[in-house]
């Protein structure tokens, strides 16, 4: 099993322990005002390199060499809370963390990885929740995310001491459906499209290559397809307070 199910499937079963456990804390409500999810994420890059520059100048590296960069596709555990002011209207967070990395294409194809690094994409948006028939509740959603991105410093192909990646932030659309399975217990399937851009730069780069500082603006735009298991109650359960009239 891989790190990423392995993380899911303990998730998974923290979460059904602490159902069961308290059951008149967390009593399942198909109408309740709070939603968590657990799922499993696979994020698509419609990435593009805008620009390179080394040594001070532009460099035109898929005119020249015919080279390119591509940041790999990846299948990350991603947990999702979603708050309902109305039966309609809903708040949504989802993140998770992930490892990702730009491997050269073309005439760069033979160095292999350009750039890794650890990311923290969170992603909120707002919602609009049609009304539920026969168990399937669609929804459109608006919103933003940011990507922080760390320990960018592995090794790579220009030899440079140090990778810097810079924060992310973007416009984010959201389409997708939840499927009632009764008791607060629901299945969803959710598709997102971020459009962000970062700037990567190699600093101390191998001398050798007589480089110097190498920067390259890149537009990133994924795409987020999510399936996930849902529990739905009321937030108020969770101070073993009266709950609030469920959401009608």
């Amino acid at each position: 099993m891989s790190k990423s199910a392995q993380h899911l499937a303990a998730g998974a079963t923290i979460v059904a322990v602490l159902m069961v456990a308290t059951p008149h804390a967390h009593a399942g409500d198909s109408n309740g005002n709070l939603q968590i999810r657990l799922g499993v994420t696979g994020i698509v890059f419609d990435d593009d390199v805008r620009s390179v520059t080394a040594g001070g100048g532009a460099v035109d590296l898929k005119s020249a060499i015919g080279a390119d960069a591509k940041v790999g596709d990846t299948v990350v555990p991603t947990a999702t809370i979603t708050y309902f002011f109305t039966p309609n209207w809903a708040i949504e967070a989802i993140c998770c963390t992930a490892h990702i990395s730009a491997e050269g294409k073309g005439g760069l194809a033979s160095f292999g990885d350009l750039a890794d690094a650890w990311v923290l994409p969170p992603i909120i948006t707002l919602q609009y929740r049609f009304d539920r028939l026969h168990g399937f509740q669609p929804y459109v959603g608006a919103g933003g995310q940011w990507i922080h991105y760390w320990a960018g410093k592995g090794d790579n192909v220009l030899g440079a001491g140090d990778v810097d990646i810079e924060d992310s932030f973007g416009f984010a659309l959201q389409a997708g459906v939840d499927y009632d399975l009764g008791q607060g217990w629901s299945l969803n399937l959710d598709v997102k499209k971020t459009w962000l851009d970062t700037k990567i730069t190699w600093k101390d780069t191998d001398p050798a290559l007589g480089l110097g500082e190498v920067t390259s603006k890149v537009d990133l735009d994924p795409w987020w397809f999510t399936a996930s298991l849902g529990y739905r109650f009321n937030v108020e359960d969770l101070f073993h307070r009266t709950s609030a009239a469920p959401l009608k």
